[in-house]
């Protein structure tokens, strides 16, 4: 069983989809891995740490593709749409593809991957169950994310975060309000408080208030109707746009009364709900900052441009894009893991198991016999419901 790595091809991706630390478990589970030279050089791992573990270097990028049955990414075609077109003459059939993809955004690049016989897993879409919880790539990637953007709050706002009693007289603290209190949210309202901020933090979901108050930020209570607010798989469910009216409106005051602002309300496959609007901007002080981490759904500010940092009403909006290839190595460390504890799973007595029974591997599977099988990609395409085949 041959798995290959490549170079990454998104643009300022530096993540890697292995590390050196899990390949003995793959070699003792009888995978061979083989990887494109200067694969792991961004993210902090030389070609030589690989090969210490036991992997195989190869100069062109044809040479891992070719031998292997399973390539193994970061982004693949659909999480990465332009440059990732260019590796599907690499590909062969059969040869099975795991990594991002982004299938719900990009639904017709999978149907590419399709019509080219690759059987394609998207770790987006493992699912939020017990025995997943080591192959969950989206939370763990969702912590790099808060972290870091609380780390580029601290460092653009003209303030600082903690309380400081000094000869000069005291300093108040910042006061940031977190909005979404998933992964994201929660890592960003534990980075928060650790640097001295005074945190607040809302989510349409009042269960998580328990996680809230847990990590020493104050639960902001809006009387709203929330019917519906959680799908079963955990994440936040798309309400309607009466709701998200209502919300804008009672997050005013709110967000007025706050220093920073950090957005990370998104649900997977659609665009992110605008929370924040131009007029609740204008009601903000001098000075203030937001920090829209859903900028690659298109942002919960009205204002952000994604990738860019703008300045409205003396309020600066920062949109950053893919804030985990930021954080590299930390980021390859935990994604390897992942990836590889998702690999061991699905690989079973040297062979793939397509086994319908299985929720991991029936929830991430996008495509097989040459026909895109995941049952919500096929209704967004149109797709009449597939014949089932029967396990294997």
């Amino acid at each position: 069983m041959r798995v290959g790595v490549a170079k990454e091809t998104f643009p300022g991706e530096r993540r890697v989809a292995l590390v050196p630390a899990v390949i003995p478990a793959l070699t003792r589970a009888g995978f061979e891995v083989l990887f494109e030279k200067g694969a792991g050089d961004s993210a902090g791992f030389p070609d030589s740490m690989f090969q210490e573990k036991g992997a195989r270097i190869f100069e062109k990028r044809s040479e891992v593709f070719d031998p292997a049955d399973t390539i193994l990414r970061v982004l693949s075609l659909g999480a990465n749409p332009e440059a990732g077109a260019s590796e599907l003459d690499l590909f062969h059939e059969d040869q099975i593809v795991i990594g991002f993809l982004d299938p719900f955004s990009y639904p017709e690049l999978v149907r590419k991957l399709a019509e080219r016989k690759i059987i394609a897993f998207a770790m987006e879409l493992i699912p939020r169950i017990a025995r997943a919880q080591n192959m969950d790539a989206l939370s763990s990637m969702a912590t790099i994310t808060g972290y870091k953007a609380v780390l580029l709050a601290a460092e653009a706002l003209p303030k600082m975060f903690p309380m400081l009693i000094t000869a000069a007289g005291t300093v108040a603290p910042a006061r940031v309000f977190v909005v979404g209190a998933g992964v994201a949210g929660l890592q960003a309202i534990a980075t928060a408080r650790r640097l001295g901020a005074v945190v607040y933090s809302y989510d349409i979901r009042p269960a998580v208030k328990e996680q809230v108050e847990s990590l020493g930020a104050k639960f902001v209570e809006l009387p709203l109707e929330i019917k519906g607010a959680e799908d079963k798989t955990g994440y936040a469910r798309a309400m309607d746009e009466e709701f998200h009216r209502k919300q804008r409106e009672l997050m005013a005051r709110v967000v007025a009364e706050n220093d920073v602002v950090i957005t990370t309300a998104a649900v997977p496959g659609k665009r992110a709900p605008v929370l924040i609007t131009e007029e609740m901007v204008k009601g903000m002080k001098p000075g203030s900052l937001i920090i829209d981490v859903a900028a690659d759904r298109g942002g919960n500010c009205e204002l952000t441009r994604p990738g860019e940092t703008v300045m409205k009403y003396s309020v600066t909006i920062m949109g950053p894009l893919n804030l985990p290839s930021t954080v590299p190595y930390d980021a390859s460390q935990m994604y390897a893991r992942n990836i590889s504890n998702f690999l061991l799973h699905l690989f079973k007595d040297g062979k793939p198991r397509f086994d319908e029974g299985d929720e991991i591997i029936r929830e991430t599977i996008l495509t097989r016999h040459g026909e895109i099988v995941n049952t919500r990609l096929r209704e967004i395409l149109g797709l009449a419901p597939t014949v089932e085949r029967g396990k294997e």
